[in-house]
């Protein structure tokens, strides 16, 4: 540790205002103290803001690729491991502590707050949807991780030599103040993501503001307490570089609203009705007017297509109410289609309808074309919503409650479902089941996912249910991303959807002779499309599980 300076003769310069130079003591406007303060106030800043932008690449990616457990890891381990190798360039910029680090935060800014939409730009206008690493978006998702990661890395390193010249100390107490200020900024930073910065501002006007946080901060801090250890060149140089950033950021924000405009009519075409960003979800309304089909589409996939909805939905609901049918749960279902063919059935009593969007439900009792799709279907007395979680709800459900359970949700390819297909979630099914009672799960395309398909099969019979697969053809495949939103060309896009069919004794996917005519299915299709189904089948799959999913 050195020793601390002899005290000052009378009318000599204070000692913060002593000449610096790389390993010396920086020459401050402020005291030491003060001086230190404000280093660590930075540093707090910094890691709050380098936090988001790795949340918010986390987040975009999950959105636009999906499968948010492959997209967080490549994420989160391409970001440590550039970190690492940035601490290690930042070694040579040491003796350049303060013009490296006004530097390396102008470039984070830039790079972290245009990230976003760089992203969301390259998803919605490339047509490159070719291998698995080969698309625009997924380079770039690794571009920018490698980028971000090499500038927080940096950063440390710098921090660490201006804070020692400020007032030197021993290593392990400057690396603990140091990092003290580092972790709980990123606490702070990685609140602010969720709670404050993605509901209030949305994720393209949320890193952009972060960027110009982080510009103004970095800027702040270099050229307000180490200007003196700057020559006059490099002082102007960071100022304009600084300008330039915020003037990037601030145009860019005030375009945003009519980039994403763009983008959203560049992926859903431009008859765009309803684009809302829910708590849950992105929720997007197109068509519907004018004659032209509804398509809704819940966070880039498309959920529901006005040209086949009804083969899905009639396979989903009319061969699980073969039988006693007066109490319905529907796990799902929030845009009222699936209670529709439900009311359809004479003896229905009560429909109980558990959705985890609001939103989704709102729209489905008042857009004009999705309430009209669903004839109304929430405004019966007899349906009763409920928003919460389904894993959730079902825990607290009364045993023996529902004749039909009918599972209306995203396919289990999609991560945040994964849970939603486990062995546990059908035991708590199977214990709202009455005697007799039967069960249908959607489980995704038959043809394109037949191990998914069988895997779902395999945890029904594993929850103690015997099952009966089917499936039905007709699915539209205009749109080119598929539900784990897994690139491909519109060719391969799935073509079918898979069900089945559970219950405590054997089940038949088959019509109720006394009940209404289906338009789309009837018993010839229903068996052609069980034929099809077990023609397809895996032996041996195990059971998918919330400690070990399978999907």
């Amino acid at each position: 540790m050195i020793e601390p300076h002899a005290p000052a003769p009378p009318g000599s310069p204070p000692p913060w205002s002593a000449p610096g130079g790389p390993g010396g003591p920086a020459r401050l406007p402020v005291r030491p103290g003060i001086g230190r303060f404000l280093v660590l106030a930075g540093v707090f800043v910094c890691a709050a803001c380098g936090l988001v932008y790795e949340l918010e690449l986390v987040a975009l990616a999950s959105y636009l690729m999906g499968d948010s457990v492959t997209q967080a890891s490549v994420v989160l381990s391409v970001m440590v491991f550039a970190m690492g190798i940035g601490s290690l360039a930042a070694k040579r910029l040491r003796g350049l502590a303060a013009a490296g680090f006004g530097a390396v935060e102008a470039t984070l800014a830039l790079v972290g707050g245009c990230s976003a939409m760089a992203l969301h730009a390259v998803f919605a206008w490339t047509g490159d949807w070719g291998g698995m690493w080969a698309s625009g978006p997924r380079c770039l998702l690794v571009a920018f991780s490698l980028a971000t990661g090499l500038l927080i890395g940096a950063e440390v390193p710098l921090l660490m030599e201006l804070i020692q010249r400020i007032r030197r100390q021993d290593a392990g107490g400057a690396v603990a103040d140091l990092f003290a200020a580092d972790y709980v900024g990123a606490l702070v930073g990685g609140l602010a993501f969720p709670f404050l910065l993605l509901p209030f501002f949305g994720q393209l006007t949320g890193a952009l503001l972060t960027g110009a946080v982080n510009a103004v901060i970095g800027g702040a801090l270099v050229l307000g307490l180490f200007r003196r250890d700057l020559t006059r060149r490099a002082r102007w140089l960071l100022l304009a570089a600084n300008v330039l950033v915020l003037a990037v950021l601030a145009s860019a924000a005030v375009l945003v609203d009519d980039f994403e405009r763009a983008a959203r009519q560049a992926v859903y075409g431009g008859d765009v009705r309803v684009a809302l960003q829910t708590g849950v979800q992105e929720v997007v309304l197109a068509g519907g007017t004018d004659g032209r089909p509804l398509d809704l589409f819940l966070d880039g996939r498309l959920r529901v297509s006005g040209r086949d909805e009804l083969r899905y939905h009639e396979a989903l609901v009319h061969p699980a109410m073969t039988g006693p049918h007066a109490r319905v749960l529907i796990l799902g279902g929030g845009d009222g289609l699936a209670a529709r063919e439900v009311l359809r059935h004479p003896g229905v009593a009560r429909v109980d309808v558990v959705e985890l969007d609001e939103e989704v439900v709102r729209l489905a009792r008042t857009d004009p074309a999705l309430s009209a799709l669903n004839r109304h279907a929430f405004g019966d007395p007899r349906v009763r919503v409920t928003t919460q979680d389904a894993f959730g709800w079902l825990r607290g459900a009364p045993p023996g409650a529902y004749d039909v359970v009918l599972s209306d949700l995203p396919d289990p390819g999609i991560t945040a479902s994964t849970k939603l297909y486990s062995q546990e979630f059908y035991g708590l099914a199977r214990r709202v089941l009455a005697p007799g009672g039967r069960l249908v799960v959607h489980a995704g395309p038959v043809a394109s996912s037949p191990r998914v398909f069988w895997t779902v099969d395999a945890t029904l019979r594993a929850a103690g249910l015997r099952t009966a697969p089917y499936g039905t053809g007709g699915r539209h495949a205009g749109f080119a991303v598929g539900p784990d939103r897994t690139p491909t060309d519109r060719s391969r896009a799935p073509r079918d959807w898979g069900f089945v069919l559970a219950a405590r004794t054997e089940p038949r996917p088959r019509l109720d002779p006394d009940g209404p005519r289906p338009y789309a299915v009837d018993d010839a299709t229903l068996a052609a499309g069980e034929r099809a189904a077990r023609a397809t089948r895996i032996a041996g799959l195990p059971a998918s599980t919330l400690v070990h999913p399978r999907y």
